[in-house]
């Protein structure tokens, strides 16, 4: 059967190969695989966006992201919805964003994937009362969060692919930080605890233009960058998995509770240890002395910086490979694009029968 799936990505951060989110991230990769498998793939996402399939581009807001540009963005996006959903018979709404309760359609099948943490999504948008809308996970730890009442479908686990990031570098002598860089990041930690461990610390990441976010950025990051310490800004895939490969180790200072981190998983892919704090799905992704350390201050975190040189790479490659694929996460939800597509083909039988 041949599907026709609308993705729909937050509306203030553009998608595609190189985005710096994980949302963005694997709605890129679904993108790209219902392209390679013959389905028809549309898009919608903010100016400056890619895809494989059909791009309906939004506009970007050229300012500051306060509220005011949150809710043009919302607005634009529900009638990107419209036009797309009046233009080509869509078989599957797939919605990204945390506000994806602010243009979400009022039939239809609709799948909605939950990339951040679950408190952080108003706590009517997680109940919903249609069958022919259904919200999950991203991993088995995020799914253990949902408060009583919450209806999830099953998790579909995040995954890399893990062959395009197989290519070797030289080690070299740093510890790397990616990361959209704003307070619940914890990036300044990380500056804190590369500065004790005496090893050099770059960063790549990307400063929304959220108020909180700028401000950050200007008071506990900016005065902690030196020669040793430096901020590169956003990294495409490429330039990415070069610095993955060549780092002596990823540093997550993540004081969030983290859904999945996929980049957690392509640095493992890479042969690259990971240092974090144990928050969210961090401790299912790292396992503590064999892939990674857990770690609970800034001490323990330069402690295990220094130490992570002694992890071996291979094992890391092997882990990642054995545990992260990118193939099984793309025929989850290919499955559940399938059911639900069913799902809206039986409503409209039954509705012509009639």
């Amino acid at each position: 059967m041949t599907l026709t799936v609308l993705n729909v990505a937050y509306p203030l951060a553009p998608v595609g190969p190189d985005a710096v989110g994980g949302a963005e991230q694997v709605l890129s990769m679904l993108d790209q695989a219902l392209v390679r498998a013959g389905h028809c793939s549309i898009v919608i996402g903010c100016q400056g966006s890619k895809a494989a399939g059909v791009l309906i581009e939004t506009p970007a807001e050229p300012g500051v992201l306060d509220d005011a540009a949150k809710k043009r963005a919302k607005r634009s996006h529900r009638v990107a919805i419209d036009v797309a959903r009046a233009r080509w018979p869509i078989d599957v709404v797939h919605l990204h964003g945390i506000d994806f309760d602010a243009y979400l359609p009022d039939d239809g099948p609709t799948l909605v994937s939950l990339h951040l943490p679950l408190d952080w999504y108003p706590a009517d948008a997680l109940r919903p009362v249609r069958d022919d809308l259904w919200l999950h996970a991203v991993s088995m730890a995020q799914q253990r969060t949902a408060p009583p009442g919450v209806r999830l479908v099953a998790p579909i686990p995040n995954g890399v692919d893990i062959d395009a990031l197989s290519g070797r570098q030289s080690r070299r002598n740093f510890a790397l930080v990616l990361s959209r860089i704003c307070p619940e990041k914890g990036i300044h930690l990380a500056l804190d605890a590369a500065k004790h461990a005496g090893v050099p610390l770059i960063i790549g990441g990307k400063v929304y233009p959220y108020e909180t976010h700028t401000r950050y950025f200007r008071d506990e990051v900016q005065p902690r960058l030196d020669k040793w310490r430096r901020f590169l800004g956003p990294l495409g895939f490429t330039a990415k998995r070069r610095f993955l490969s060549a780092a002596r180790c990823l540093v997550i200072p993540s004081l969030a509770a983290e859904t999945s981190s996929l980049v957690a998983m392509e640095a493992l892919a890479c042969g690259t240890p990971v240092v974090a704090f144990p928050n969210g799905a961090l401790p299912d992704v790292v396992e503590h002395g064999k892939t990674g350390f857990l770690v609970n201050d800034v001490g323990e975190m330069a402690q295990a910086i220094v130490a992570a040189s002694r992890l071996d790479p291979e094992i890391c490659r092997a882990e990642a490979r054995r545990r992260f694929s990118l193939d099984r996460m793309i025929s989850s939800y290919m499955d559940a694009y399938h059911a639900l597509a069913g799902l809206g083909a039986g409503r409209r039988r039954l509705a012509a029968a009639q």
